[in-house]
C-alpha cells in the first residue's frame, strides 16, 4: 500500500494529529511516523486520488490540524511514497534540510501574489508615455481610422508597449513588497498575470505585508492584485516534496495557486 504524505514536523512536535481523518473515502487514518529529530504526517493513500474539493480540503484540515502547535514543513496535495520505509528513509537522508526548513519556516506563512493590467487604464498609461504611439493614433484618427498598414503597425506598438510594461509592473510589484517579507519564491509564468509570487511573511507582520499590498494597489491603480493567503508555505519546502531516493513521488500542485 502507498504511503500518502501531508507534512514533516520534528518528532518533538508537542500535538502531531494521530487518528483523525485524511484523504480519500472512506477517509484514511492518520499516522505518524518517526525517525530521528523528524515525524511524518502520513495515511494510506487511497486509489485513483484526485484534487476534489473533500479531499483537498481533508488534506489542508491535516495540515491545519498539525500546524497548530508547531511548524510542519507542507506536502502539496497528491505527494505519495510506495510505502512507509521510502518515507523514513528520506527523513534520515534529508534530515539536515529539513531540520534547517523546519527553522526558517517556523512561525511563518505564505501570501500568494497575482496581478495582471486592468486593460483600459493600462491602454491610457500607453499612450500618454508614448509619443509615437499617439502621434499615429490622431493620424489615423484624422484619416478617418487609418490605411490597413497604419491600424496594424498601431496595433503592434501597441502590444509592444504593453508587454513592456508588463514587464516592468511585475518587477514593480516584487519591489514594492519585498521590504516587508523574508523571502519570496516566483511562480511560474501563466497566461493572463504579470506576476505570480509567493511571499514568505512572519505571522507577526502579517499585517504589515498586507498593508504594503494596499500601497501598491495605490500606487498603481492600473494593476488588478489579487492576494491568496496565509498558506501553509508551500513555496518554500525546496527543493522537495520529500523524495526518496531512487523513488517517484507524484503530487498534484494546489499550493498557492
Amino acid at each position: 500500500m502507498s504511503t500518502y504524505v501531508y507534512g514533516i514536523a520534528a518528532s518533538s512536535h508537542p500535538a502531531l494529529p494521530e487518528g483523525m481523518g485524511g484523504v480519500g473515502d472512506p477517509p484514511r487514518e492518520v499516522r505518524i511516523l518517526r525517525e530521528g529529530d523528524l515525524a511524518a504526517v502520513v495515511s494510506e493513500a487511497p486509489e485513483g486520488l484526485r484534487p476534489k474539493r473533500k479531499d483537498l480540503l481533508a488534506h489542508q484540515n491535516v495540515l491545519s490540524e498539525a500546524g497548530a502547535a508547531g511548524c510542519v514543513l507542507p506536502m502539496r496535495f497528491g505527494s505519495v511514497a510506495p510505502d512507509d520505509n521510502s518515507i523514513t528513509g528520506v527523513l534520515a537522508e534529508r534530515a539536515e534540510h529539513y531540520k534547517e526548513r523546519l527553522q526558517a519556516l517556523d512561525n511563518r506563512v505564505e501570501y500568494n501574489v497575482k496581478a495582471n493590467h486592468v486593460e483600459e487604464a493600462v491602454l491610457h498609461q500607453v499612450m500618454a508615455e508614448s509619443p509615437d504611439i499617439r502621434g499615429l493614433a490622431e493620424a489615423n484618427r484624422q484619416a478617418g481610422g487609418g490605411s490597413y498598414d497604419d491600424k496594424i503597425r498601431l496595433g503592434e506598438l501597441v502590444a509592444a508597449a504593453v508587454k513592456a510594461k508588463e514587464a516592468d509592473d511585475g518587477a514593480a510589484v516584487r519591489r514594492a513588497l519585498e521590504p516587508a517579507v523574508d523571502d519570496v519564491s516566483v511562480g511560474p509564468e501563466s497566461t493572463g498575470w504579470l506576476a505570480n509570487v509567493s511571499f514568505l511573511v512572519d505571522r507577526e507582520s502579517a499585517d504589515s505585508f498586507l498593508a504594503a499590498v494596499e500601497q501598491l494597489r495605490k500606487d498603481m491603480p492600473h494593476l488588478e492584485v489579487r492576494v491568496n493567503g496565509p498558506l501553509p508555505p508551500y513555496s518554500f519546502v525546496e527543493p522537495g516534496p520529500a523524495e526518496p531516493a531512487g523513488t517517484a513521488v507524484s503530487g498534484t500542485d494546489t499550493g498557492a495557486g
